[in-house]
């Protein structure tokens, strides 16, 4: 998880409604008990698109030219719990939602997580179970 909080921005690939990939910038949360969340807005082309087919693929590199791909199914969460723990660990996404009871605001984890870290080295890329 430090690589991740070390590199916050990530870049999210999903299918379009018009069945085409769609790639943008998304920010990682937190991690709670195993699980990787990531929030976003109900009025987004993202989470309708994730809502229709919720397998994703993230991808972040660091200075060093190393990555982790990171792909799951989406699972929307309504954890006020960890909705108040984004929100003030995140002035930013505080200053978009304001607050955890927001009906614009999701959250969502990766289930069936799988992360592959790579780099240019030429050795295997290492595959983990989330």
């Amino acid at each position: 998880m430090s690589f991740l909080k070390a590199n916050p921005v990530l870049y999210l690939a999903s299918i379009g409604r018009d069945s085409k990939p769609k790639v943008r910038p998304f920010q990682f949360m937190l991690e709670k008990d195993g699980k990787l969340y990531f929030c976003t807005s109900n009025k987004k082309k993202v989470y309708d698109e994730i809502k229709l087919n919720p397998y994703i693929e993230l991808s972040v590199s660091n200075q060093n030219n190393v990555w982790i791909r990171l792909s799951g199914r989406v699972e929307f969460s309504d954890d006020v719990k960890i909705k108040t723990k984004i929100l003030d660990d995140n002035p930013f996404i505080k200053s978009i939602y304001k607050s955890p009871d927001n009906p614009e605001f999701v959250i969502f984890y990766l289930d069936e997580a799988m992360a592959t870290i790579s780099d240019f080295s030429g050795q295997p890329p290492k595959q983990y179970t989330l």
